[in-house]
């Protein structure tokens, strides 16, 4: 496959160089954001990572690695050693971003700080990402997924009625936060275009998480309401949620009065649009169930393809309920080219999940397969004018 300056198209990013400190999947899913979009990212790794074993988590040829990690080389450094720290400095002279997710004492600690960093160069971008913030009474604690889940209010607004709290099926605190510090990123960037120099980008698994609850939070802020559980249901959207059919389940998403009577007329209850319980929104509400009741006794009469399809007709908004392995197959999943492919020894092929989005000149590309551990450490450090001779000390003497 093509190495990483050797692409078919250049990237939007392709002249931008990232320093990956990262772990774990926050820092790592920012990262990810900008390599696929061409920058050239190096994973600095301790060399004791070796192995398949990944430190944090899962092994390195598991495909959860093996999807997060793409379009990077990977440099092993050892930031404890005083030379391995003057290496990364002088890496930081020439580059235009690190991204890192280290507690802030332990940053300082090591001299890797943003102060530290800027220092050698001020056009600097430095992106922290953390679980609490970096200042203030949390500061210190560790982060993780799923204490963001709780702390930020998720856990209790998903879930059926007074089933206790549960958590989202994917690690959403971590993945927000990482694609909103590339988007803080690539603001940096685009500013020091006017300024010349760069800047501090900082978020949280917190802040992103309590910046996701949205409406939600809307609510509790400018309302009083607290919401709470509503399982499949539209918290506030009537009829919007999961509803039987013949041989299974589908969604509905049915709002205002305008799709409202659509949906009473795909299901052949026209009588339901006047009705004194269902007539208005605040009716609707009120009688949930009963609603709920009426519409899927009519749902019961065919089976979903079916429902779809009189759905699809009408202009109401539906959809089927798949499983993943079913969302994959799906024909307009397949058509948005959401799977792209690399050669992998790990894989016959590995198949990685696309970037969401597309640009009509200079799209995203998948170029590097996830390295090994300090696969590049020879060819990174010859770019940054280390010879042949210096590499082979540095290694004999654990730097790198």
């Amino acid at each position: 496959m093509a190495h990483y300056n050797e692409r078919s198209v250049a990237g939007p990013l392709s002249s931008v160089r990232v320093l990956d400190l990262t772990r774990v999947r926050a820092g790592p899913t920012a990262v990810r954001q900008l390599a696929d979009w061409g920058a050239d990212v190096i994973k600095i790794e301790s060399p004791s990572a070796g192995g398949d074993e990944d430190p944090f988590g899962g092994k390195r040829s598991g495909s959860d690695f093996q999807n997060l990690h793409r379009n990077k080389r990977s440099l092993t450094l050892n930031l404890k050693d005083p030379e391995g720290v003057a290496i990364l400095k002088r890496m930081a002279q020439a580059a235009d971003v690190v991204v890192e997710n280290f507690r802030p004492a332990v940053k300082a600690r090591l001299g890797i700080d943003y102060p530290a960093l800027q220092a050698v160069n001020e056009r600097l971008v430095y992106a922290s990402l953390s679980g609490f913030g970096e200042d203030g009474p949390y500061r210190d604690r560790p982060g993780f997924d799923q204490i963001a889940q709780g702390m930020g209010g998720l856990m209790s607004i998903t879930g059926l009625p007074g089933q206790g709290p549960v958590r989202v099926g994917i690690p959403l605190a971590d993945l927000s936060a990482g694609i909103l510090c590339a988007q803080g990123i690539l603001l940096a960037l685009l500013e020091r275009e006017k300024s010349g120099r760069g800047q501090w980008v900082t978020t949280s698994l917190l802040q992103a998480q309590i910046f996701m609850l949205d409406f939600q939070a809307s609510r509790w802020l400018n309302d009083g309401e607290v919401p709470r559980q509503a399982g499949n249901n539209h918290p506030t959207n009537i009829p919007t949620g999961v509803f039987k059919t013949a041989d299974g389940h589908i969604n509905i998403g049915a709002s205002g009065q305008t799709m409202w009577e659509r949906l009473c007329g795909a299901i052949g209850a026209e009588e339901l649009v006047n009705h004194a319980s269902f007539a208005t929104s605040a009716a609707r509400s009120e009688n949930r169930d009963a609603l709920t009741v009426e519409i899927e006794r009519r749902l019961a009469g065919a089976d979903s393809a079916a429902w779809i399809e009189r759905f699809n007709q009408a202009g109401v908004p539906c959809g089927r309920i798949y499983a993943i392995d079913e969302a994959f197959e799906d024909p307009q999943v397949r058509h948005l080219h959401m799977v792209e492919c690399v050669a992998s020894p790990h894989y016959d092929p590995l198949r990685l999940v696309a970037q969401p989005m597309r640009l009509s000149r200079t799209p995203s590309e998948m170029r590097l397969r996830p390295p090994e551990c300090g696969e590049h450490t020879d060819e990174v450090l010859g770019s940054f004018g280390y010879g042949p001779e210096e590499v082979a000390d540095l290694r004999r003497r654990g730097v790198v």
